[in-house]
C-alpha cells in the first residue's frame, strides 16, 4: 500500500529506504508548521515498520491487525505522548512512564514505537528526562517526535534525532487534491487550501469540521467590529476574548492572518491573500491605511503572540494590542 501522503515525497523515499536497508534510526524528529503532515508521516512510517504482511520492505498492507491498530493509534506497541490538557505541557512524569513502557519487550510488533507529538510543549525537565532514552534506546525501540522546529527543543534532543523538515505543498496542488482525493467542492477547496497555506492536515480539518470556519468568521467579524470603536469601547469588548490562553492564541492567529492580507494588498500582492472570503474587507482597509501602519499592525500581533507564549497577563496583553491597532471607519 502506498503511503497516504500529499507532498513530502523526499521524506517518504528516505524512510522507505531506511526500512528496506534495515537501517532505521533509533529516533526521528519531524518538524514543520502544525497541519503540514508531521503526525501523518510518523504514522505511515510506523505502519511500514511493523506491518506483518508488507508487500515489500518500506510498504504496508493496511489490512493486517497491526496496520489497522496503528492507524487508530491503538496498537499496544505504540505509545502516544501529548500534553495532558489543551494548551498544557508535556511533563516529566509522562516521559518517565514512557520509559518504563519502552523497557518492555514488544508485545506483538517488531518495534515498540513512541510517538511524542508537539514535543516543543515539553518542559525542560521532561526533555532532559528523555535524553537517557535517546542515548540508550533498546534496539527494539524507535522514537518519533514532532515539533514546530528543531530549535524549539533543547539542542541535546534534536542532535540525537534524524531531522526531517517538512514544508507546505503548493496551494494549487493542495486545492486540486482536496477536490480529487477528498471530494471537497471547488469553491471550498480553494478557500481551505489558501487558509491552510499549503498544509494538507489543516485543510482537511477545515473540510471535516465546519465549526472551525464558523469560529474564524466570528473572530474576524469581531476584529472588523472593533476597528472603528474608541478606546473605551474596545476595552469593554475585550473581556469575552481573553477568557483563556488557548482561545486568545487562536484569535490572535486569525487576526494576524487577516492583517497580513491587508499588508499584502497595500503592497500590490493581492494574489498572496489567504482569507479569500474577506478579500473585500482587506482591500477596503488597505486603501484607508498607509502601508507603514499596516506593517505596524502585523508586528503588533506578532509581538502579542510572542508575549502570550511568555505567559503574559491575558487581559493586559489584549488591551495593549487593541491600543496599538489603528481606528478605521
Amino acid at each position: 500500500m502506498s503511503w497516504d501522503l500529499l507532498g513530502h515525497e523526499w521524506a517518504e523515499t528516505l524512510l522507505r529506504t531506511h526500512i528496506a536497508r534495515n537501517d532505521a534510526r533509533h529516533a526521528y524528529l519531524f518538524t514543520g508548521a502544525p497541519g503540514v503532515g508531521r503526525r501523518s508521516l510518523a504514522l505511515e512510517f510506523a505502519s511500514a515498520l511493523n506491518c506483518t504482511q508488507a508487500p515489500k520492505p518500506g510498504e504496508y498492507c493496511g489490512v493486517c491487525r497491526i496496520c489497522k491498530q496503528t492507524a487508530r493509534m491503538q496498537l499496544p506497541d505504540l505509545s502516544l505522548v501529548t500534553p495532558e490538557s489543551e494548551g498544557g505541557m508535556i511533563k516529566v512524569g509522562q516521559v518517565r512512564e514512557l520509559q518504563h513502557t519502552l523497557s518492555l519487550t514488544p508485545y506483538e510488533a517488531c518495534y515498540r514505537i513512541a510517538l511524542l507529538l508537539n514535543f516543543q510543549l515539553a518542559n525542560v525537565n521532561a526533555q532532559n528526562a528523555l535524553l537517557k532514552t535517546l542515548e540508550e534506546a533498546p534496539p527494539s525501540v524507535i522514537l518519533l517526535l514532532t515539533a514546530d522546529a528543531a530549535d524549539s527543543l533543547l539542542p541535546t534532543i534534536s542532535s540525537r534525532c534524524e531531522i526531517l523538515r517538512l514544508r507546505p505543498v503548493p496551494v494549487e496542488t493542495l486545492e486540486e487534491a482536496l477536490m480529487t482525493r477528498w471530494n471537497v467542492p471547488s469553491a471550498d477547496a480553494r478557500l481551505y487550501a489558501h487558509l491552510a497555506s499549503g498544509r494538507p492536515g489543516l485543510a482537511r480539518q477545515m473540510a471535516a469540521d465546519p465549526t472551525m470556519l464558523e469560529k474564524r468568521r466570528g473572530w474576524l467579524d469581531e476584529f472588523l467590529r472593533l476597528l472603528p470603536l474608541n478606546r473605551r469601547e474596545r476595552f469593554a469588548a475585550a473581556e469575552s476574548l481573553a477568557r483563556n490562553r488557548e482561545q486568545l492564541r487562536l484569535v490572535l492567529q486569525v487576526w494576524l492572518s487577516f492583517t497580513r492580507d491587508i499588508l499584502l494588498t497595500a503592497n500590490g500582492m493581492v494574489s498572496k491573500v489567504v482569507n479569500l472570503d474577506y478579500e473585500k474587507d482587506s482591500r477596503r482597509i488597505a486603501e484607508a491605511l498607509p502601508s507603514q501602519r499596516a506593517l505596524k499592525m502585523v508586528n503588533t500581533l506578532i509581538k502579542g503572540l510572542e508575549d502570550l507564549e511568555a505567559n503574559a497577563n491575558l487581559r493586559l496583553l489584549l488591551d495593549t494590542i487593541l491600543l496599538d491597532i489603528p481606528c478605521i471607519n
